[in-house]
Order: C-alpha cells, then structure tokens, then sequence
C-alpha cells in the first residue's frame, strides 16, 4: 500500500476549530446518553462513557478535541479505517436508491456481496447466509450444524468468546458466560493450545500442539461421537488471549471432525478479513473448514453484519428441506453494498498486503523491543495486525499482572495501565492482564511506531507493580 492511500484514510490532522464540531451536537446532548442509554456490559452507575465526536483514519477525537490513536480498532471490527470516503460513499448511494428489502426479495448488492465473499473464502464454501452480526452468525452455523448431522452436541474451548445471544453466550468460554448459566444445554468445554500458560505441561510448540489434539480426541471418546454436531473454534482466539495455533494444530482438529463426521466451525468474527493478514485466517494454515462465521471486518462495522460461509455440502441439506431460521434484516442492502465496497477497497489499496508488512516489519520487532525494555511484558504474540502483550508481576513464574477476571482493587495495575495510555492520547484493547496491539488493517508504518511509541511509556505503569520494581 502506497503513502499516498494510506493517507487517503488515515490522517494526523486534528479539528482546528473545536467550537466548529460542538456546533454539531455539543457535549451535554451527547451526555444525554447518562440518563438514557443502557450501556452493555456494565454497571450503569459506574460508568462515564467518553463522548466521541469525530473519527478519521486511525484516530478518533473527543469533544475536548483530544485525539487518540486507535490501537482497538473499537471492538477490533475497525479493519479499514475510519471514514473511509469510499466506503461511505457506498452507503450513501445504496440509500438513495434502496435502504432496505427483505430476505424473500432477491436483491442485488446481496447476491454481489455473498459472491465476493464465497470467491474469496476456501474452497467448497459457495454459499453465505446473511445476519446482522458475529453472534447471530454463530448461533445460525450451530443450527445447521445440528440439522445437518442430526447430533446435538457442540465442542467449544475455554477460552473463547462467541457472542451474548442465548445460543453464542452458551458456547462462549470465558467469564461473560457465567451469569447466564445454566445456558442452552449441549455445549462440551475443551482447552485449545496455548503454550505460555499449557494445560498440558508442554514445553515446545510440538509438544503442545501433540498433547491439545490428544486431549480433543480423548474427550470425542469420551463423549462418544455420535453425539456430536461440530466443533467450533476461533481459528485465532481473539479476545481471549490472540492465541495463534500451532503448526498442525487446525489440520489435526480438521482430520478429527472427519473422522467422526463432525463439522468444523472456524468463527472468524474477529480474525478474519486482514486482521490476520489474509481474507479469512484459516488461509494462513491451508485449512477449510464446514461453515465459517464472520462479520466485523467485512465492512468495518460501518453498517451492522455479519454472516454464515456454509460449504457445499451443509448447503445441499437444505436444498428441499427448508432451513428454520431468519432475521428481518438478513442482507440488508445498506450493509451488503458496504461490504462490496469494503472488499474491492481492500484489493484497490493493498490492504491485506499491508497487514502482513505492519505485523512483520513493524509490530513484531516493535514489540519485542519492547519487551527487551520492560519487565512487565511476560510474553507476545500475533500475525498480521493481531497481537497480544501478557502483562506479569513476575516473568520467572509467569504470575499474571492482575488475577484472571479481576476486578475492582484486584484489577487496579490494568486499570492504572489502561489510563496511562488513554493519557497519552493511545486507546488501548485490554483484557484480564493482556493488552492486544490491533490497530486498523488500513494504518500506517509511522501511525503504528507513533502507538508503539506511546505504549512505552505507558508499560512504565505496569512496571511499578513487577517483582523487578
């Protein structure tokens, strides 16, 4: 990607006149959002949401006019940028001559966003059933998944997180799952790799990759196979850790739903569409599984989607049988025609190419410097634009920096972390005691080492609680 288009969505140009943004909707209309929005995920007494007023590129600016570089990507569904003048220009057009269709109709941004996407994805995934989001998407495969077998269980890792939806929140692994047990019945837990922190004591790569699919085959015995309809894994684990699989790891879980006529589900929410470098992160290993779900950075999020790849063969079950599901807005026309042109954006520009160029050449060694610097830095890792920091008290025992799912006084050295960086104008993505390096798939080498940059300074914050201190 050259200079020239990468500065055509992303800029370092801040607002020169304030007062000229809060002449749009000034701060005490924003903060009516205090007295009338229900925030996700929170305690709504605790909180002091940051108004945003303006976004462009890599950066988005709050009504005091501070700006900050966006390292989240939001909720790392930001993979183009901010405001992209294409993308935008995209929406606008589809509006103006069709907002909104529903499912029965055909339609044509639909047909063309769902080939664009099949002719891009593995092989034998021909076909795309539209949602409005990551969630949905996984609940949907999960139900063709039992509809195709005629099984009920699913497998799913520990360390996951699939969506809130009463089915998604079911499989998803991690704490978000806890208040809303007992949940939908059927899901059976499983710990994918993750050698820094290995379930099965392992010391090398090998090792783990061996002992996480003995362990997967031992449970598909014990369970007994044909009981059970997929398995479904982040083909890199997002939220919970950027844990990238170990060579053979995907081909050994894909050789063991064959055997036993169980479906694999790669859910590629978070991981797919440049954020791995690739258009869908399974590229990355060769490896094609039965359904993959996606959403996020199909289109940046500009318009809410998401959606099911279902391969040939899940699709012929329902050639003459009716499949028993829809959503209302399944396609919708304004976010079909974004993520059409998201996609030719991503091929005009180069962005994938860039991905793969920040994640080698800049975040990568940006980051193992950093951790040459700081002891609080236990271990990274990632590809593409896809990266974790673990933060620890002690890099010997590996002691997490905060305990797992701390929160309050327990959860003070990320918290004092996290506004470290905010105060240097960096918005960071943390989790447990990890911070993930994901900015926009569309940013700049210089954008990247200016958050590199900042993040440096802001590891002196979790450094004062390390044993070194």
């Amino acid at each position: 990607m050259t200079d020239s288009i990468l500065r055509e969505t992303a800029t370092d140009a801040e607002p020169t006149d304030p007062a000229s943004l809060l002449g749009r909707g000034d701060e005490a209309q924003v903060r009516a959002d205090d007295r009338h929005v229900f925030h996700s995920w929170s305690a709504q007494a605790t909180i002091d949401p940051l108004p945003i007023e303006h976004a462009q590129g890599s950066y988005f600016w709050d009504y005091a006019g501070k700006r900050y570089l966006d390292f989240s990507s939001q909720l790392v569904n930001m993979n183009i940028g901010y405001q992209h003048p294409r993308l935008v220009a995209a929406i606008v057009e589809q509006a103006q001559r069709l907002c909104s269709i529903q499912p029965a109709f055909a339609n044509d941004v639909r047909g063309e966003a769902a080939r664009l996407i099949a002719e891009r994805a593995p092989e034998g995934l021909n076909t795309v059933f539209f949602t409005n989001g990551g969630a949905d998407a996984n609940e949907n495969a999960v139900r063709m998944a039992r509809l195709h077998t005629g099984r009920q269980k699913v497998l799913a890792a520990y360390r996951s997180y699939h969506g809130s939806t009463a089915g998604a929140i079911s499989l998803t692994g991690d704490p978000r799952r806890w208040p809303s047990e007992p949940a939908v019945p059927g899901t059976v837990r499983y710990f994918g790799p993750y050698l820094y922190r290995s379930a099965f004591h392992a010391t090398t790569e090998q090792e783990e990759c061996d002992r996480a699919l003995a362990h997967l085959r031992e449970l598909v015995m014990l369970e007994g196979p044909h009981t059970i309809a997929a398995l479904v894994l982040e083909t890199v684990v997002g939220t919970n850790g950027i844990l990238v699989p170990p060579p053979g790891y995907l081909d050994g879980v894909r050789a063991l739903c064959d055997e036993h006529g169980i479906l694999l589900i790669a859910d590629e929410v978070m991981s797919g569409f440049g954020r791995c470098g690739e258009w869908f992160a399974v590229d990355h290993w060769g490896m094609t599984p039965d359904l993959i779900t996606f959403a996020k950075g199909v289109n940046s999020g500009y318009v809410p989607i998401g959606g099911v790849l279902i391969s040939d063969t899940v699709a012929a079950t329902f050639a003459d049988r009716p499949f028993p599901g829809g959503l209302t807005y399944s396609g919708h026309p304004l976010a079909c025609a974004s993520a059409v042109a998201s996609i030719r954006i991503f091929e005009d520009e180069g962005i994938l190419a860039n991905a793969r160029m920040l994640g080698e050449e800049v975040i990568a060694p940006g980051l193992a410097e950093l951790a040459a610097k700081h002891p609080s830095i236990g271990e990274v890792r990632g590809l593409g634009v896809f990266w974790a920091v673990e933060l620890v008290r002690d890099r010997a025992t590996r002691e997490p920096l905060v305990p797992f799912n701390a929160a309050g006084a327990d959860a003070a050295p990320m918290t004092q972390f996290a506004a470290a960086c905010k105060s240097e104008g960096l918005w960071p993505f943390t989790h447990f005691n990890r911070t993930h390096v994901v900015p926009p798939c569309t940013s700049t080498p210089d954008e990247v080492r200016e958050g590199l940059e900042m993040l440096d300074v802001a590891l002196e914050a979790a450094d004062r609680h390390t044993t070194d201190a």
